[in-house]
């Protein structure tokens, strides 16, 4: 009961972050949309998209240090996890070094022979890409210190970073749109700066507050250790690699047949995207270190329990906002941007059914981490990533349209669940049954059946702001109703009844004492 109201505190705390980053980075969004123009957003997100890879690429290599810290936190080994910390650092400078070294390359081979950029422009896109090399040099060495923050669940300090990170970006968006210089190349620039502020911000902060930090290789290194996680991290990296390469291609095979236009329409819908996936992959944040520390720990029935529950309520959270997005989009679209790049909105959609799609199973890589077997894993899962891009390819050369590509995607994560479900039933024990019956089939149930009315108030009122209130608030109580009725177990009920009584009570408590003080001092 413990492990689960700190989980729903680290989610409140999320949450609150996340409510003030949104809107602040959609409205960030539209205000570069229109400093940048079309096609100079759309070569910004080809080539100086891979900043938005980097936390992606991040989080990935934050898992195999976080798996042994956690671990070592659930076993109780102060000292190991000390030596787990110190090792992490060696790997990952040496990381680091060798995928700038890999940047620099594949950078001088795709602007002389893939990327279709306008010649007048290609100065100022080479010179994004070296920002972003840097970039990425530092977010890799920084990954260690935000293994240890996730492990010892400090979510009040990823809000505020979060909050920070947003009112940074939108004083950047303001300041572009009001110079004359080149504002491509300063974009790129001071949102390169801004990454390399933020994660010294988190080394200072737990070189400070966490004494596993402190670095010194002589006491604290140890090879044994070294070997495992080196083991463990070079199978999690190429996986993580496979991954950015395929997310990344993805914007490259576009640029080569359609141009910088596409691109910013793919900017613009990996925005939305981004923002939505935040309200679940922030519950799955706060989950994550519950279930490694229960594997540490060696209860993995509660591993998979919460595993299980987790992916409900994220599906749930994450059903909320898009079903009236989903069937909102084109109204909201105009309202939110003054240019709205084309094929934006079917991009958007088909991106939204992928996210839901992948929702059903995002904790089975968590679990599978956990155990630590995770070669063949990552190489199946490694070849899986890859495999839409030529077909990609070969699709846009027969001639089809561009959104083809994001069809081919949603395929794809259909393949990519059926493995993760194999491998974590092979590893952890999962039940493939029970996981449908209780995951899969319940929440596919909820997503048919809370659309429905939404959808018919969609297609027989007007589109304006009535229209948009009305699907929106018909859909959370839909949503709300029909999950309690069917996605939840009678277990899960009954603990959320208790955690809601327990925090009625302390809101209570908290009220009746301040009316108390009040009362005293006016006496």
């Amino acid at each position: 009961m413990q492990a689960a109201k700190k989980v729903i505190y680290n989610t409140g705390i999320l949450y609150m972050r996340m409510g003030i980053t949104m809107f602040i980075s959609l409205y960030s969004t539209k205000l570069i949309l229109n400093a940048l123009g079309i096609v100079d957003f759309g070569i910004y997100n080809i080539v100086g998209g891979i900043i938005s890879l980097l936390l992606f690429l991040n989080n990935a290599m934050s898992t195999a240090t976080q798996r042994y810290l956690s671990h070592s936190e659930g076993e109780g080994n102060k000292d190991k996890t000390k030596n787990i910390f110190n090792v992490s650092i060696v790997l990952h400078i040496v990381v680091a070094l060798m995928v700038v070294l890999l940047m620099e390359v594949i950078g001088y081979i795709i602007f002389n022979d893939i990327l279709n950029i306008p010649g007048e422009r290609k100065e100022a896109a080479i010179l994004i890409y070296h920002f972003m090399v840097a970039t990425t040099f530092f977010t890799i060495i920084s990954v260690p210190y935000d293994a240890v923050i996730n492990a010892h669940e400090n979510m009040k300090l990823f809000a505020l970073l979060g909050v920070l990170e947003a009112i940074l970006k939108l004083l950047i968006a303001i300041y572009i749109t009001s110079i004359n210089s080149d504002k491509l190349v300063m974009y790129g620039l001071l949102m390169a700066v801004t990454s390399i502020l933020l994660l010294i911000i988190r080394r200072i902060y737990c070189i400070r507050t966490y004494e596993e930090c402190k670095i010194d290789l002589k006491e604290y290194f140890d090879n044994k250790i070294f070997k495992e996680m080196l083991k463990f991290a070079m199978w999690s990296f190429l996986g993580a690699s496979s991954s950015m390469l395929a997310l990344y291609g993805q914007g490259m095979i576009l640029n080569i047949f359609f141009g910088t236009v596409v691109n910013a329409a793919q900017g613009v819908s990996n925005q939305i995207s981004g923002q939505l996936s935040a309200v679940s992959s922030t519950l799955l944040k706060a989950l994550n270190p519950l279930i490694v520390k229960s594997e540490g720990a060696g209860n993995r029935l509660l591993m998979i329990k919460a595993s299980i529950t987790g992916t409900k309520l994220s599906f749930i959270l994450l059903l909320i906002f898009y079903v009236p997005i989903f069937i909102e989009m084109e109204y909201i679209f105009n309202l939110w941007l003054d240019i709205v790049p084309e094929y934006t909105i079917i991009f958007c959609r088909l991106l939204l059914i992928r996210n839901l799609i992948e929702q059903l199973f995002a904790t089975l890589p968590s679990l599978i981490s956990a155990v630590g077997n995770i070669h063949r894993y990552q190489m199946m899962t490694s070849v899986l990533y890859l495999i839409p891009l030529p077909i990609s390819y070969l699709a846009f050369k027969i001639g089809f349209q561009p959104y083809i590509m994001y069809i081919i995607f949603i395929i794809y994560s259909m393949f990519a669940a059926m493995t993760n479900l194999y491998y974590a039933k092979l590893f952890c024990g999962l039940k493939i049954n029970t996981f449908n019956k209780e995951v899969v089939y319940r929440c596919n149930l909820l997503m048919l059946l809370s659309s429905i009315l939404p959808l018919y108030i969609n297609k027989t009122l007007e589109p304006g702001f009535i229209r948009i209130t009305i699907v929106i608030v018909t859909s959370l109580s839909c949503i709300s109703i029909i999950g309690w009725k069917i996605c939840l177990s009678d277990l899960e009920k009954s603990k959320a009844k208790e955690l809601i009584n327990d925090i009625s009570n302390k809101l209570y408590n908290i009220i009746f004492n301040f009316k108390v003080a009040v009362n005293n001092h006016n006496k």
